[in-house]
């Protein structure tokens, strides 16, 4: 099977594991309101907040309302676009103590693949237009160079590559301890501390948030980028930093496969 023929293959089978999620979901209204609401709420107060805060002090470590608007949008864009996509991951610790894993492991398709994105998430895809239609205003509002918008696009991709690596280390991690879903929640948490633009954080936590939890690099620098603040060499070592965290999660999983224990053995 060619390269082309594959990825047809993959994402018809994501289309139908993300529909019959949806259907799921969508039999469940009530449910379906109240996380959507909740979503929105969140959203709204914080986003209030920020404005509050920047207003009352003019500017958020040297940056404008605008600005400091565009950085939370970045890291809304990033999370939720990854929620959307790698919901499962949440669903995946009942697979490993059920042993249905076993029923993954001997399909013809990447194990990877299903435990990562077999289903998409209905109520993120709703909250996604509307973001991206608010990212394109405020960034508009930057005035940015076409030169700044296409590092913008790329380094975004990019800070999407560590979110995914951060992804696909939890199931690793799930595999060989069981433990997922506060692993997955560390991950949410210490990645909502790049809401703000890193350069709020002292030393040695701005350091931190940059080189060991790259969330500078997944958040904070495509958004500089769009504002023009961003070396050559900072881009040159995000990619660089972004193939690695692949390379290093991909072969976590890989070592985690050989741990697992099967429920029949």
């Amino acid at each position: 099977m060619n390269s082309i023929s594959k990825i047809h293959k993959y994402i018809k089978i994501w289309w139908l594991m993300s529909k019959n999620s949806f259907i799921s979901i969508f039999y469940q209204k009530v449910a379906l309101l109240i996380f959507l609401t909740g979503k929105v709420l969140r959203f709204s107060f914080f986003a209030m907040f920020l404005i509050f805060l920047v207003k009352g002090s003019k500017t958020l470590a040297g940056y404008n309302l605008n600005q400091s608007v565009f950085f939370f949008l970045t890291f809304n864009l990033i999370d939720i676009f990854t929620q959307f996509l790698y919901r499962e991951v949440y669903r995946f610790r009942p697979l490993i103590i059920s042993g249905d894993f076993d029923l993954v492991l001997i399909k013809p398709m990447s194990a990877l693949f299903r435990s990562l994105m077999g289903g998409a998430d209905v109520i993120d895809l709703i909250t996604i237009p509307p973001l991206i239609a608010a990212v394109f205003y405020f960034g508009h509002s930057l005035s940015p160079t076409p030169q700044n918008v296409f590092l913008y696009i790329i380094l975004l991709l990019n800070g999407f590559l560590i979110a995914t690596a951060f992804h696909i280390a939890v199931l690793a991690l799930g595999i060989i301890t069981l433990e997922i879903d506060h692993t997955i929640m560390i991950y949410r948490d210490l990645v909502s501390l790049g809401r703000l633009p890193i350069d709020i954080y002292k030393e040695p936590l701005k350091s931190i948030l940059t080189y060991l939890v790259p969330v500078g690099i997944m958040i904070t620098l495509p958004a500089k980028a769009l504002i023009g603040l961003v070396s050559f060499q900072g881009v040159l070592l995000s990619f660089i930093f972004g193939a690695v965290a692949f390379f290093v999660a991909k072969k976590f999983w890989d070592f985690a496969l050989t741990r697992y224990t099967s429920a029949s053995s």
